[in-house]
């Protein structure tokens, strides 16, 4: 052993199973002691106290704390600031190392930095494993050693180099012997941040109970388990249904991956096997977890993306950010059913399907021309699943602006996405009740509906439903006319 003693710290992998970090401190450490903190530096700078995030969080550290116990050992729960508090308390508990898994969004990155430096002065090391990817970093680089910009040659790269080794799993039960249960801190500065014994409970941190139970998506790793082993019954006709909001196609694990409530290496090892049997299905899923190391691997490379556009020629964009227009848009009342209801979900539910959430992107970039990252504000306050670098890439890719992305004279024709995705207006139909008497025909452009069956209906356009706040053909050459302007010219004969 290296240690005598030491403390994992949980983040965003709340679970204890599978968890590269939780496995280095048990084979390295004769004691290892466990803590999660809910971080007052991200939690007091939400102003929505009604979050399920911090729900779905709350819950699952209470399923993790109770798995850690029924090993054996236990887990310390703080509402302190992180960067503050993790130093303190592994002092406190008299540790050799700290242990804890990469992070790699910028805020992640410099408080880590921080927690490193104040415990090098007390002689206590920092370390870190990799847990949120397969591959990160420097992991898969071109044949130039350059990070890629591009999704495919990234996928094609990823692909080659992933092999059993980087799939398998952390045993964490054989080392749990060495887990220690927690006792109560003492000393000056714990106060109310130490929450050992009683959880605290979600009102005593500021926060609100939601609609998290009353929507029936499960929380922690019982949870992820749950959703996964329903979708692998599913899985092989993913790429026939993923794109239609009304189906039960997507996963919906996304959450618990951004939580890690569930392995990201089990879900690809599970996915790639079903590849090599010839599972169509399973290929375009792996995809798209491909596609999240993707982003991860482009924020690590290019942390700029966060305030700007990769193509940084993209930044003279003139957006015309009309706030009545942007409102209309948040609350779903833009005129076009299928956005909409999208929007609509999303603030309902916290969820919303991955073609909408291209559709509602694209509405707000190249319909009503705001700046994409006015909607990924929205999206990062909104999402149960917000994780920055698929946020950003995703609204980038739909703006234009980033790698890989979406050229800008190809436009979404949100009647066109309504039609060929909700064909019958299922989806419509739930969120966006106003139209549901319409016909399947007259659903997806209500303003259009012939006078005949506005009677016949008993549906005036304007005054059942808003009218359209632009007009899609309008605002598209508006559009081209302002990325032809901004744009340099090899872009634009690109």
């Amino acid at each position: 052993m290296l240690h005598t003693s030491a403390l994992m710290w949980f983040r965003r992998d709340l679970r204890s199973f599978d968890n590269a970090a939780l496995h280095a401190a048990l084979t390295q450490s004769e004691r290892v002691h466990c803590v999660f903190v809910f971080d007052r530096e991200i939690l007091d700078a939400l102003t929505d106290k009604a979050d399920r995030r911090v729900e779905f969080i709350w819950e699952s550290v209470v399923e993790l704390r109770a798995a850690l116990e029924a090993m054996g050992g236990g887990l310390h729960v703080l509402h302190d600031t992180a960067r503050d508090a993790i130093p303190r308390l592994a002092q406190a508990l008299d540790v050799e190392a700290v242990f804890t898994n990469h992070d790699y969004e910028p805020q992640a990155v410099a408080r880590d930095a921080h927690v490193a430096a104040a415990l090098k002065t007390k002689g206590i090391t920092f370390e870190t494993r990799k847990d949120h990817v397969i591959f990160e970093k420097d992991e898969v680089l071109t044949g130039a050693g350059k990070f890629f910009s591009v999704f495919t040659p990234y996928k094609n790269a990823w692909l080659k180099r992933v092999e059993a080794f980087y799939v398998k799993p952390y045993p964490i039960e054989p080392h749990a012997a060495h887990l220690s249960a927690p006792s109560p801190l003492a000393g000056e500065g714990w106060g109310e941040g130490a929450m050992d014994g009683a959880l605290r409970s979600l009102e005593i941190m500021g926060f609100q109970r939601t609609n998290l139970k009353a929507l029936n998506f499960p929380t922690g790793t019982s949870g992820g388990e749950k959703l996964f082993t329903e979708f692998l019954e599913r899985i092989d006709r993913y790429s026939d249904t993923r794109n239609f909001p009304s189906i039960k196609g997507p996963s919906y694990l996304s959450t618990h991956l951004r939580f890690g409530t569930v392995s990201i290496r089990g879900l690809v090892a599970a996915a790639w096997q079903r590849w090599q049997k010839g599972s169509r299905g399973a290929e375009v899923w792996l995809s798209e977890l491909i596609w999240r190391d993707f982003y991860v691997h482009i924020l690590h490379h290019n942390p700029r993306v966060v305030d700007g556009a990769f193509k940084p020629e993209y930044n003279a964009i003139r957006w015309s950010n009309d706030p009545e227009r942007f409102a209309a848009w948040c609350e779903g009342r833009t005129g076009y059913p299928l956005v909409d209801a999208a929007m609509r979900q999303l603030n309902q539910t916290g969820y919303m399907h991955n073609r909408l959430r291209m559709v509602a992107a694209s509405f707000l970039t190249k319909d009503l021309l705001v700046d994409w990252r006015w909607g990924e504000k929205y999206f990062a306050d909104k999402l149960n699943d917000f994780d920055l670098s698929a946020n950003n890439g995703g609204w980038q890719w739909a703006a234009s602006t980033g790698c890989d992305a979406q050229p800008y004279f190809r436009i979404f024709n949100p009647i066109t996405q309504s039609q060929n995705f909700d064909e019958k207006g299922a989806f419509i139909r739930k969120y966006v009740p106003e139209v549901a008497k319409l016909s399947n025909k007259d659903i997806h452009a209500p303003w259009l509906t012939p006078p005949v069956e506005q009677r016949a209906r008993d549906f005036v356009p304007g005054r059942d439903y808003p009218l359209p706040v632009v007009d899609h053909a309008e605002a598209r050459l508006a559009t081209l006319a302002e990325f032809k302007r901004a744009l340099p010219k090899r872009d634009v004969e690109a």
